[in-house]
């Protein structure tokens, strides 16, 4: 039986941090990036405009360690970059067996990020349904640290065999947070499965200048705070009744993905604005 992987104490204070999928995207060029930005400087402004980007490239192909050295060195202090797991790892019929897959996206450099690497994110193909004794086993592979640094995983579920108490428990004993993913297209685990949580807001469309309509964005502003508090996402009831969070703050991950893309930037900044 693994041992429970222990929360890490708080040391500072819960931090929210909000942004995009990436900073490659042509239709942000004139509405977010500046007439005339070098493409080059794209990752240096964006970085400068939110508190933190989701990389997907590394779900496709390997990085080299001066890859993530340089995406260091273009940001801000405070910013963090979370990464989105190799492919390889996570769409195999047997997850057990991705433990070799698991160590080479571990150990590709992404310690070369420093204390601007954020969690990462492995995600399931949405015909992966679940099987007890197979997830237990891969997230028993996953490791805790990498370079002297400590690793936040987060797990992007998407079928929903995954709605259950027997999933639940096992991310609990891994401290593995559930994506709580706002989508028509995917389910919505609320229950919290780590010390932070991780959202996926995938529901931006092109009826409104910053993808959502202001009323709603003013409701996930207060979400997000209430979770920073301390409370679970599943008690969304939190929003409205005003009732106390729990004692312990945790960090909140929040990403504006898919949807209206080209939204994206927009939503995020109206949201940083809010809070």
């Amino acid at each position: 039986m693994p041992q429970r992987r222990h929360p890490s104490p708080v040391e500072k204070p819960a931090q929210i941090r909000v942004g995009i999928g990436g900073w490659t995207y042509a239709p942000w060029r004139g509405p977010f990036y500046p007439e005339g930005l070098p493409h080059a400087r794209e990752l240096e402004y964006a970085s400068q405009q939110m508190s933190a980007i989701e990389i997907n490239g590394t779900y496709y192909s390997t990085q080299k360690p001066a890859t993530f050295a340089k995406w260091r060195d273009e940001t801000p202090d405070g910013f963090v970059f979370s990464l989105k797991a190799s492919r390889y790892a996570t769409n195999r019929r047997e997850l057990a067996g991705a433990k070799d897959a698991i160590l080479r996206f571990v150990h590709s450099g992404i310690g070369e990020l420093g204390p601007k690497l954020g969690p990462i994110v492995w995600q399931f193909a949405p015909a992966k349904t679940f099987n007890e004794q197979d997830f237990g086993a891969f997230l028993s592979l996953l490791p805790e640290q990498v370079d002297g640094l400590p690793l936040r995983h987060v797990l992007d579920v998407r079928h929903p065999s995954f709605a259950c108490e027997e999933y639940l428990s096992l991310a609990r004993l891994h401290n593995a947070a559930t994506v709580y993913t706002d989508s028509e297209d995917y389910p919505s685990i609320a229950d919290r499965t780590a010390d932070f949580v991780y959202a996926r807001l995938m529901r931006a469309s092109t009826a409104f200048k910053a993808g959502y309509a202001p009323k709603v964005l003013d409701a996930w502003a207060e979400r997000l705070r209430i979770w920073a508090r301390g409370a679970d996402p599943a008690d969304l009831a939190r929003v409205s009744t005003g009732r106390p969070a729990a004692a312990h703050p945790q960090d909140v991950y929040a990403f504006f993905i898919n949807g209206a893309k080209e939204r994206a930037p927009a939503a995020a900044r109206a949201m940083i604005d809010r809070l």
